[in-house]
């Protein structure tokens, strides 16, 4: 059984950056491709940032680039989540997700992640 462990949220301020992990346990994580998505309650989730299995292709959301990064270890299974310049729209649950990779360019799509984690709080206060 794949599971997913998110950890490295908590409380900043404005302007604070944030390195996030997801551990994954119980597959292959060198083949899956890795992405973190957040979601606020009542809304949908809404994509972050991914990474291919290979580790050669990301793909963030456009509001997103050049304050976000992604890397990944596949020694420790783990994939990072970097932010940066945090805002507090930036507030929200952070989820970790994985996916049997398919091609070079990792999807930004919610509904193609077949493992997810239960997620981390990112509290950003102004």
């Amino acid at each position: 059984q794949v599971q997913l462990v998110e950890s490295g949220g908590g409380s900043v301020q404005t302007g604070d950056s944030l390195r996030l992990s997801c551990a994954v346990s119980g597959g292959s994580f060198s083949v899956y491709d890795m992405a973190w998505f957040r979601q606020i309650p009542g809304e949908e989730r809404e994509f972050v940032v991914a990474i291919a299995a290979s580790g050669g292709a990301t793909a963030s959301a456009n509001s997103e680039e050049g304050r976000v990064g992604i890397s990944r270890d596949n020694a420790a299974n783990t994939v990072y989540l970097q932010m940066n310049r945090l805002r507090p729209e930036d507030t929200a649950v952070y989820l970790c997700a994985a996916r049997q990779g398919r091609s070079s360019v990792p999807s930004s799509l919610a509904d193609r992640y077949e493992y997810w984690g239960r997620g981390t709080q990112v509290t950003v206060s102004s």
